[in-house]
């Protein structure tokens, strides 16, 4: 199946509601996921960032115990001139960085990249990286954080930046092409204990059985509707909204809309369950 270019991307829109906007919402706090509607990505909800200037975050994952404890997820916005040149505090973490619009000027390991909406960068833990706002409009990304998890002769992942245009779409069996993932790490390379895919099914097609595995996830809905099957409950979702799943929660979609469903996936993967509670 030939599939075009997606050429934008969904980002909190920021901003504030006005007076007849309807306090209840959409938003679901569950023991087994949890969902955050784009509409409630709201100035009022970012968080300034110690040693970066010129940028505000919506922090819209991070470790809890009992629920997801592997990943931090964040949509982080640079003003013009934004940026920072020490952005990671912990030098055991790893990140891929995937711009959602703007440009910006990523140093990693003596290189500079030039990104633009569909770049994507794999950073490598204890990686020196920097990362500035280089033109006249806001840059929003999305940055995902995971410690790195050493295992017997495992080196780290080398560092690697690309264009989600130059990662093809690999189909899933038997799905008539409706269902494809583009997977930016090898899913061989046991290097990587975290992969941050992007998922696409077309129109009236479905993930068509309840995953249930112990792999968590987050979900950034980059464009396109569906209806998710969260545990028990079917979810309406649409662009903007992430989706935040404990490990064994039984999902599934089914996309819906004239447009591909298409969402950024993050999992933990490749290593050996820890046999004690930390």
């Amino acid at each position: 199946m030939k599939h075009d270019t997606i050429a934008t991307y969904a980002f909190p829109p920021g901003g504030l509601p006005g007076q007849d906007g309807d306090p209840e919402g959409t938003a679901i706090l569950t023991e087994a996921y949890a969902v955050i509607p784009a509409h409630v990505m709201r100035d009022i909800v970012t968080s300034f960032l110690p040693g970066w200037t010129g940028t505000r975050a919506w922090i819209l994952a991070r470790p809890m115990t009992g629920f997801a404890e592997t990943f931090a997820q964040y949509a982080v916005e640079l003003a013009p001139g934004g940026g920072s040149d020490d952005p990671e505090p912990d030098h055991a973490a790893q990140a891929v960085i995937f711009v959602a619009h703007g440009e910006a000027r990523l140093a990693l390991g003596g290189d500079s990249h030039e990104l633009r909406a569909g770049s994507y960068a794999y950073i490598p833990a204890s990686a020196v990286w920097t990362i500035w706002n280089t033109g006249d409009a806001p840059c929003g990304f999305h940055w995902i954080r995971k410690r790195w998890t050493p295992a017997p002769g495992i080196t780290p992942p080398d560092a690697f930046v690309t264009h989600e245009s130059d990662v093809p779409r690999m189909e899933m069996p038997d799905c008539d092409g409706v269902w494809s993932t583009q997977r930016f790490a090898d899913p061989l390379d046991l290097r990587h204990d975290m992969h941050v895919n992007i998922v696409s099914i077309e129109s009236g097609g479905r993930i068509p059985f309840a995953e249930t595995h112990v792999m968590e996830h987050g979900l950034y809905v980059l464009s396109g509707h569906g209806r998710y099957l969260l545990n028990k409950d079917w979810v309406e979702v649409g662009p903007g909204d992430f989706m935040w799943l404990r490990a064994f929660c039984p999902q599934a979609c089914i996309a819906t809309g004239d447009e591909t469903f298409r969402y950024l996936l993050y999992k933990d993967v490749n290593r050996h369950p820890a046999l004690s509670l930390k």
